[in-house]
């Protein structure tokens, strides 16, 4: 940029000049041209799109293999042998067979390998994603007539709907419970990804930064003790119905109570063991992770002494233990998901699809603050879009990213995306020649799994004090979205959470604070009086600032705030002024007659100071923007201040106040230049208010 001209002076001050602002286009010709500019055919303009959807193809080939491989397999050998524990795990959540939750972790992480913005973050199953997508198929299958209570692992639904692969793609009369579930999962999953994928052509990433952190953190709370409530059951080995609907929760636990008697020792102790192991190894592992270069694969290593004891011991044959049963190796033949069940689930794919982009967008922005890189917002929406859309077609379902295994792809070296390569290989073994190694693994044990996984979301709780002296309207929304996911559901929490951080920042820029400023000694600053001491008030002028917008909500607490600090309403004074009646003695003036000053008095040019300043300025620094209200609030203001004989001035206007101002009309040769009532500072406002003032004092004293 050239250096500007030295700014002209008027009688010794700088003088501030405005640029001539550029010719704008018309709306027409600015769409047509970003029309042209899009439909342009190119080879440059083909590999920047092609790049820009799968960005693999721009960093792959800088990899630097000595220093970016050995961390990147690491983290993805530890990344692809937790998957497994918890793909099978999240199953119960999700009412669906293990095999699909090794679908879905092969084919998310490979998908996002290629088309993933972040360096870091795992994207995969996530158990917020899982219940919600289980809630969903609770529903639809009572719907379509199967019993709610029965669940989908077992041998004895397996033989029935899972022994062989045909039984998957046959039409729905001859489709078992757990085929239908899969069905309407992959309805469920195909819509959600569709609009993700509809978010990022319209580059809509912005949409996710309306759902707070304190919202976020209060739904994984209320969504986790819901996690929590659900999985009890399995912990205990009680069979009660999968409660839908308001008050699930609550549902449960009378239940859980009413057939406890029923618990099944074996579970029960097995999942006591399983728990006490887990906890202490969590713990342990919290404490001495500066010590550890690899996380300890504690949820492997419990499946799979748990599945030996459980095979040796025979315990769903002796003790009536649920175990996870069948499950088949390689891959079914991919099937387009149902229009009429995607037509009846569109409704809840629009949660899904906000709460695992929020969760997505977040993690990936997150981590790459961390680490120095930038990310695509909208890039993310397609990359975890496709990861749901593609792998629909696959019998896979929701995913999104998650924050624990991200944390441990950090710790244990990764770099890049191509540790989830490794991870996609690890559970393609698992899929091809492991996964029936698992037939007797108890689901008692998978309960635990998840249950340990919710430490991190239910140990938040713990921060909502140190919120509460931070942000109480934060606190309140954090509270608000936890109780509501709990007592009525999670898609009620999700509403309450929006609902209620929208509440706190209407009420933020609703009654924003007010203060009249006063100088600090002899310096060009000004600040509030009410809050430091020895400040100097300027002489017959107030200067008042308000912290916020003004808008049509807060037009009236802006001109009550103003009236109170500066002990004057000018509406009502100005109305009794122009009916004749004596302005001073009114009650609603605010302000004591033994505290009115007066300069001068009789038929000179300078009017009595009747009400103890001559001048208002209004420090416009905080303030962010003007509506149409906002603009008639201020064109009344000044209307009543001149019939009353007040100066109003206004400082440190932004540009698009300035402009605001300009195109309302508050600005004009008949209502008054920019230049008379707009000030870059408080202190020149303040000054030239004084100057006018002692003008016409010296014309006064002539005459």
């Amino acid at each position: 940029m050239d250096a500007s001209p030295e700014p002209p002076q008027k009688g010794g001050t700088l003088v501030l000049v405005r640029r001539q602002p550029p010719v704008s286009q018309g709306l027409l010709e600015t769409l047509k041209a970003r029309l042209k500019k899009s439909c342009t055919c190119s080879m440059p303009c083909a590999q920047a799109l092609v790049q820009g959807l799968f960005p693999v193809i721009r960093w792959l080939p800088q990899y630097r293999l000595k220093e970016y491989l050995a961390g990147d397999v690491m983290s993805g050998l530890v990344i692809g042998i937790i998957l497994v524990p918890q793909a099978i795990a999240y199953s119960l959540l999700a009412g669906l067979q293990p095999i699909y939750s090794l679908y879905t972790s092969f084919f998310a992480n490979l998908i996002y390998f290629l088309m993933g913005t972040s360096r870091h973050v795992n994207v995969g199953i996530f158990s917020l994603l899982c219940l919600m997508v289980g809630q969903v198929v609770d529903r639809e299958l009572q719907l379509a007539g199967f019993d709610p209570s029965q669940d989908s692992l077992g041998p004895g639904n397996n033989d029935s709907t899972l022994n062989n692969t045909a039984t998957l793609t046959v039409g729905l009369q001859d489709c078992g419970r757990d085929c239908h579930a899969i069905r309407i999962a992959t309805a469920l999953t195909l819509m959600a990804g569709l609009y993700q994928v509809l978010m990022g052509i319209l580059r809509l990433g912005f949409v996710s930064t309306y759902l707070s952190q304190p919202l976020l953190d209060g739904f994984a709370m209320g969504a986790s003790v819901t996690i929590l409530t659900s999985q009890a059951k399995h912990l205990l080995g009680v069979r009660i119905p999968r409660h839908q609907g308001l008050g699930m929760v609550i549902h449960t636990w009378l239940s859980l109570l009413q057939n406890v008697g029923q618990a099944n020792l074996c579970d029960v102790v097995t999942s006591a063991v399983c728990l006490a192991v887990l906890l202490t190894a969590k713990e342990l592992s919290d404490r001495y992770r500066h010590y550890l270069k690899v996380p300890v694969p504690t949820e492997l290593l419990v499946i799979v002494v748990a599945t030996i004891a459980s095979h040796f011991g025979q315990l769903h044959t002796r003790f009536g233990s649920s175990v996870a049963g069948n499950i088949p190796t390689g891959f079914v033949a991919p099937q387009i998901p149902d229009p009429k069940i995607m037509w009846s689930v569109a409704l809840d794919a629009m949660s899904l699809a906000l709460v695992g982009s929020a969760f997505s967008i977040s993690l990936a922005e997150m981590f790459a603050r961390s680490h120095g890189y930038s990310v695509s917002a909208n890039q993310e929406l397609l990359a975890v879009g496709c990861c749901n859309v593609l792998p629909a077609f696959f019998h896979c379902f929701a995913t999104s990213a998650a924050l624990s295994k991200t944390l441990v792809k950090i710790a244990t070296g990764c770099q890049t995306q191509l540790s989830s390569v490794v991870s996609a290989a690890v559970v393609l073994l698992v899929l091809l020649v492991l996964a029936p190694l698992f037939h007797d693994l108890q689901r008692c044990v998978l309960a635990c799994i998840i249950v340990v996984s919710l430490r991190g979301a239910l140990r938040k709780v713990k921060d909502l004090p140190q919120l509460w002296r931070l942000s109480p309207a934060d606190a309140l929304v954090w509270v608000a979205t936890a109780a509501t996911c709990v007592l009525v559901s999670i898609e009620a929490g999700l509403l309450a959470g929006v609902f209620f951080s929208l509440l706190s920042l209407a009420g933020r820029t609703q009654r924003p604070r007010a203060a009249l400023l006063a100088r600090i000694g002899d310096s060009t600053f000004y600040e509030d009086a009410a809050e430091f001491e020895g400040l100097l008030p300027p002489p017959e002028v107030r200067v008042f600032r308000f912290t916020g917008p003004l808008y049509y909500a807060n037009k009236d607490f802006f001109l009550r705030s103003l009236y109170s600090l500066t002990g004057l309403d000018a509406g009502y004074s100005a109305t009794r002024k122009d009916r004749g009646t004596e302005v001073g003695v009114s009650n609603r003036s605010l302000v004591d007659r033994k505290d009115l000053g007066s300069v001068s008095s009789g038929d000179g040019l300078v009017v009595p100071l009747a009400f103890g300043f001559h001048t208002v300025v209004i420090d416009c620094a905080p303030l962010l923007f003007l509506d149409v209200a906002g603009m008639a609030t201020l064109k009344d203001l000044r209307k009543n201040y001149r019939a009353l004989d007040i100066t109003l001035l206004l400082a440190c206007c932004s540009p698009s106040v300035r402009d605001t101002l300009r195109k309302g009309g508050f600005l004009g040769e008949d209502q008054g230049t920019e230049e008379e009532l707009l000030f870059p500072s408080v202190h020149s406002a303040v000054e030239t208010a004084c100057a006018r003032r002692e003008e016409l004092m010296a014309a006064d004293s002539a005459l």
